[in-house]
């Protein structure tokens, strides 16, 4: 899966979309002005929006304020590690310790997966793996948290889809806790609506709620673990204003997707983009791009 490319490459995400908010196409710096904002508020529709499954909802009621296609069913990523967090925090017992398996190595390479650069037989706590993989997109965290709360992987996906349909999302399907084709490219899958939804639940949860607008999380090294610095992946957080979260997602079937919450004053918009991989930007650029167009709009209102 990569979210970006073999998630080393976080850190190229970071400078392409510090570059883009201020230096990019009419969907991003023009959109950005207030200029943009002003046209946007006599417009019923947010301009330049390239993804074929979107939508933009206000968070406290959940009203779609603007959307396409958003109940068809398509792959979300890393979009999916939303549900496996739920899933982990509600269990409870973030300080428990837990030791990663041999079988996250097998399971990256498989892939290609975006990791956090976990060794199997390091031993960290409950929130220090959430934070390894909401940051980094870590599926080597991913896999060692669902083996762990499950217990065992089949176990765990069994949970994802129990707690999906206790929330409601009727078009959601998981086979896997990261998002990775396994077993094939479409078994994992929702809706933009769908994820709406499962967006604003996780963000109603104070300890995920902080975990995904932390910008930069650091572990000291121990005799239980190397030390590490996982940075957010999410390139509006810092660089578009007011966006608090959530989780980006990536796979050659889903496209460049993005699920994103910002507060402006009083009001709170949650939104998401699924396969926004534009012509000139296949990159989370293009996802970036998506979703600024859709706040800017959707706050102009």
């Amino acid at each position: 899966m990569r979210n970006t490319g073999r998630l080393a490459a976080s850190t190229v995400a970071a400078g392409l979309v510090a570059g883009l908010i201020v230096a990019a196409g009419p969907a991003t710096a023009a959109a950005a002005s207030s200029g943009a904002q002003a046209a946007g508020a006599t417009s019923t529709t947010p301009a330049g929006v390239r993804a074929p499954f979107a939508e933009l909802a206000d968070e406290t009621t959940g009203a779609d304020l603007w959307s396409r296609s958003s109940v068809s069913e398509h792959p979300m990523g890393s979009i999916t590690k939303v549900m496996t967090a739920y899933v982990v925090i509600a269990a409870g017992d973030l300080n428990r310790v837990i030791t990663v398996p041999s079988g996250i190595v097998a399971y990256d390479d498989k892939y290609d997966a975006s990791t956090a650069g976990l060794v199997p037989g390091e031993r960290y706590t409950t929130l220090q793996l959430l934070y390894a993989m909401m940051l980094p997109s870590g599926c080597d965290a991913a896999y060692t948290l669902a083996a762990a709360y499950g217990p065992g992987l089949t176990a765990f996906i069994a949970k994802m889809n129990t707690t999906a349909h206790k929330l409601g999302l009727a078009k959601t399907r998981f086979s896997d806790f990261s998002g990775l084709p396994d077993p094939g490219e479409y078994s994992t899958y929702s809706t933009a609506h769908d994820l709406i939804a499962l967006g604003r639940a996780a963000m109603r949860n104070k300890t995920l709620a902080a975990i995904v607008a932390t910008r930069e999380y650091k572990v000291s090294g121990s005799g239980a673990h190397r030390a590490h610095t996982w940075a957010n992946l999410d390139p509006l957080l810092g660089k578009v204003p007011g966006v608090i979260g959530i989780k980006t997602g990536y796979t050659s079937a889903a496209g460049q997707c993005l699920l994103f919450e910002a507060k402006r004053g009083s009001i709170t918009l949650i939104g998401v983009v699924l396969d926004s991989s534009g012509v000139n930007s296949p990159t989370i650029a293009a996802a970036a791009a998506d979703a600024t167009a859709m706040l800017n709009w959707g706050f102009s209102r």
